[in-house]
């Protein structure tokens, strides 16, 4: 039998215990005791509910472990702590119901009216006044850029995303940056074209293949311009041969979005859509491709053929 114990400098002392010795295969029965710095689990090796990692730090540092910042109003389960609970890997808070941002305290796009419970639907075809519900029809107001939206749009807010993007490092003064200065600064995870079970599996409201345009500024989100050069499949939805809007919802926790859309460039894509409002989504489980004729004529024949 071993005794070793990894308390990864958050405990001092450790006892032995036959059934984590048992679970290990045989390799290690060390249990930590009482761990320190906000920390759990049989080797200190996690934090707290309350707490999340902090990926800038080694594990052993005494400063691993920072506490969640999540808005009380905003966020879906405010009773667990006096910190509220985050995700303790991103730090990400888990909202109320059309409530957005890494800390839950602000209103989803399409929603508006922050309060004790969340967030209210706008009654538009598009988006509207977060603060007072009233209807925005255009873009004449909304600032404009040609940038990549795999990358930064200047001054969003973000949202969480998946855990893909936990391990990056960036210094707070890079915050501000433009996609276009740093392009190599947004990397996503792409959605893969796997079997034709994989791909039914999804059920994917629409396929289009698309040119992106132009990205506008939502508050939250973006609000992408496309032109919609076939549709190979559409939902309640309808879809035509024209300029329409499409939302990308994945957000990195610097304001990346994912999957990536570069203007200028033509893309198979296929999401889900919010019937309710019209509108059609793009994340991270979307299928989104540089378009290629062959990769068109894979996926009109799968939508024929397999998808029952």
């Amino acid at each position: 039998m071993t005794y070793e114990c990894r308390c990864h400098n958050h405990a001092d002392s450790c006892h032995f215990d036959l059934s984590v010795w048992l679970a290990s295969g045989k390799r290690s029965g060390g249990v930590c005791d009482n761990c320190k710095h906000n920390t759990e689990g049989h080797r200190c090796q996690r934090c707290k509910p309350g707490y999340y990692r902090d990926r800038g730090k080694p594990m052993s540092s005494t400063e691993v472990c920072k506490p969640c910042a999540c808005q009380p109003m905003g966020s879906a389960n405010a009773t667990f702590s006096r910190s509220w609970r985050c995700h303790p890997k991103t730090g990400f808070c888990y909202c109320k119901p059309g409530v957005a941002g890494p800390n839950c305290d602000r209103c989803l796009m399409g929603y508006w009216g922050f309060g004790e419970n969340g967030c209210r639907p706008c009654d538009c075809a598009r988006d509207c006044d977060q603060h007072t519900g009233n209807c925005f029809n255009g873009y004449d107001n909304e600032p404009f850029f040609n940038v990549p939206i795999g990358g930064r749009i200047p001054d969003l807010v973000q949202t969480p995303t998946n855990e893909s993007e936990e391990e990056w490092k960036w210094n707070d003064h890079e915050q501000g940056f433009s996609a276009l200065r740093h392009p190599e600064k947004c990397v996503c995870k792409e959605k893969v074209l796997g079997s034709v079970t994989d791909f039914c599996q999804m059920k994917y409201a629409y396929v289009i293949k698309a040119r992106i345009l132009s990205a506008h500024d939502k508050g939250t989100h973006a609000e992408v311009v496309v032109k919609v050069k076939k549709v190979l499949k559409s939902g309640k939805v309808k879809i035509a041969r024209s300029n329409r809007s499409i939302y990308p919802e994945s957000w990195t926790n610097r304001g990346c979005t994912c999957p990536i859309l570069n203007p200028g460039t033509d893309y198979l894509i296929a999401g889900q859509e919010d019937s309710r409002t019209s509108k059609l989504l793009v994340n991270m489980n979307s299928l989104v491709k540089p378009w290629k004729a062959h990769l068109g004529k894979q996926v009109s024949d799968i939508l024929r053929t397999g998808c029952k």
